[in-house]
């Protein structure tokens, strides 16, 4: 099984501790692991899940800020003392996690000064990737911005090709389904992407890396940086 890689890369003996209050579960796409300002009763790290986080507004529009994979956590707001969710948790791609009750985990982190670095630079890289979306959102074209999702999807998917509409897409993007149908057919016609009855395969990755703007290339600089390759 695929090992989440802030598990894997702690010590040994925080890793056994950790592992040891975990316990496997399976996340069904649009399962809802956490509401914004709802205290958080889990924490999740994915093995083969993905995750979108959703800022929502007032006239209850739906707009993709972030994503987590196996390279992360979703909970990583208690490290900071801060039980309240700061967005939606949407479950985008099926997998396995593992979940641990927030009571525990706080008390590991209390304990575990290992933990608790990486989950301060792990949180350092969400706001970077919250800062980046906000920049993308206003000035970037929706072609691109549709790219850089669906890299952001691939390169969180353990096997070829991943699920996803395009009206969840749409409400990611913050746009209408008409603007992702034309954007992906696109992608498609230069034969970068396979796109079938939800089904999305990467054809060309270097080609959809130069479709795509500046800021997937901008997330995973400020990932290496500071948790490593």
């Amino acid at each position: 099984m695929l090992e989440n890689l802030l598990i894997a890369r702690l010590p040994r003996h925080g890793q056994s501790r950790l592992l040891a209050l975990s316990e496997a579960v399976r996340l069904r796409p649009g399962d809802v692991l956490s509401e914004s300002g709802t205290r958080a009763r889990c924490v999740y790290f994915p093995l083969d899940a993905v995750v979108s986080l959703v800022a929502t507004v007032a006239d209850s529009r739906l707009l993709g800020v972030g994503m987590v994979g196996r390279e992360g956590m979703l909970g990583a707001h208690l490290a900071l003392g801060v039980a309240d969710a700061p967005v939606r948790a949407v479950v985008q791609g099926a997998g396995m996690a593992r979940r641990i009750q927030a009571g525990p985990f706080r008390r590991e982190l209390a304990q575990s000064e290992a933990l608790h670095r990486a989950l301060y630079r792990y949180v350092h890289v969400q706001l970077t990737q919250l800062a980046t979306a906000a920049a993308c959102v206003h000035f970037h074209l929706l072609i691109a911005r549709l790219a850089r999702w669906l890299l952001m999807s691939d390169d969180r998917t353990a096997v070829d090709g991943f699920r996803v509409t395009h009206e969840f897409l749409a409400h990611m993007l913050g746009v209408r389904r008409e603007g992702v149908t034309e954007a992906a057919g696109a992608l498609q016609q230069r034969l970068l992407i396979r796109y079938h009855r939800g089904a999305v395969c990467v054809l060309d990755r270097q080609g959809l890396e130069s479709v795509a703007c500046g800021c997937h290339a901008a997330d995973q600089r400020a990932y290496d940086a500071l948790l490593g390759p």
